[in-house]
């Protein structure tokens, strides 16, 4: 019997559940400095890229392309469009396998330094959030 998926507890800290696409549970960082999505395959004990079989690998690049757009569309809507999107397997707070996608100006006030654990997040306004989260449901 295998082990159900589950989102590590960390991540409801700093962002929030957006979709469940494929493969992954998709969640929207919960910070209006930059568009942001988490991608966390929902595949138990997983931990690096190599432990996703081949095919999950492949399915978890095309969300990652996928969130891509997703992030570049959700920049447009807040007249903020990216310059460069940004795609990282950091696990050194949260050993659970994701994926950030997170879109990047020349403009934003961390640029060209990263993003993670640089101040403190900037919360979206509830009516922002919820626009956010239906485009990316609707992706």
């Amino acid at each position: 019997m295998s082990t159900p998926f589950t989102a590590d507890p960390a991540f409801d800290a700093g962002s929030v559940f957006a979709a469940d696409w494929p493969l992954c549970q998709v969640r929207l960082q919960d910070d209006a400095r930059f568009p942001w999505l988490i991608l966390i395959p929902r595949r138990a004990g997983m931990v690096e890229l190599g432990d996703l079989a081949g095919a999950d690998r492949a399915a978890l690049w095309d969300e990652a392309l996928r969130a891509g757009e997703v992030v570049r569309a959700l920049s447009q809507r807040l007249g903020r469009p990216v310059d460069k999107l940004n795609t990282a397997a950091i696990g050194n707070v949260t050993a659970q396998l994701h994926l950030h996608v997170v879109g990047r100006r020349r403009d934003d006030a961390l640029w060209p330094d990263p993003v993670w654990g640089r101040g403190p997040a900037e919360r979206y306004d509830e009516a922002v959030r919820a626009e956010a989260l239906r485009l990316i449901a609707e992706s």
